[in-house]
């Protein structure tokens, strides 16, 4: 499967197998390429809970509100990031790099997120985020669907986890064995109306 064939098939599936189970060797071949997704200066700041354990997966579901795709799907991933990466020795990010770059770069990273809390969060978001689409289509060419959700009590699920205090939940996903389709796509925007050149349409100053 090419990525135009991963994009256009992937669709959020909420009703999976509940016999079947991945592979570690797959989980493993998931998360090794999920994490070559791109973050701002490179901190890496997503951490990924997979809860495999029953009685926590039963937890999770009374938090999602019964949804069944919490304890049927194959995998239960939450995607949740650290908000202080960026001072936690944050020379390992960018150990690789010749010296004029982690010179120019670990000073920047002090500079931009010392006492810039929003910009700490809207960070992690957007780096998981970015990790969740990885996962979803990375899911699809490994023939697995899956469905990205918010539905559910973030405080709750926080306490099942183990969350740190200073880590956020962003999101979690659901990825298995289809079981039933998604319906169809419910309607679509057409392109014209959410991509714009230059600026937006409207007035003209």
């Amino acid at each position: 499967m090419n990525v135009k064939e991963a994009i256009v098939s992937r669709r959020s599936v909420k009703h999976y197998d509940p016999e079947h189970e991945m592979t570690e060797a797959e989980v493993q071949e998931l998360m090794e390429h999920t994490i070559l997704s791109p973050t701002a200066f490179n901190l890496q700041h997503w951490r990924f809970v997979n809860v495999v354990d029953k009685d926590k997966r039963e937890q999770i579901k009374i938090a999602s509100w019964g949804q069944s795709q919490v304890t049927d799907a194959s995998m239960l991933l939450v995607l949740c990031a650290d908000l202080n990466a960026w001072e936690k020795d944050p020379q390992r990010y960018w150990r690789n790099a010749p010296k004029e770059v982690q010179d120019f770069m670990l000073p920047a990273i002090e500079n931009y997120y010392t006492n810039h809390h929003q910009g700490m969060r809207d960070e992690c978001i957007r780096s998981a985020g970015i990790a969740a689409t990885s996962i979803m289509l990375m899911a699809r060419e490994m023939g697995y669907d899956s469905c990205p959700m918010d539905g559910f009590d973030f405080d709750k699920v926080a306490r099942v986890i183990n969350l740190p205090h200073d880590h956020i939940i962003v999101m979690m996903i659901t990825i298995g064995k289809k079981i039933q389709d998604a319906r169809p796509r419910a309607g679509q925007l057409p392109l014209e109306e959410v991509f714009f050149t230059d600026r937006f349409p409207g007035n003209n100053q």
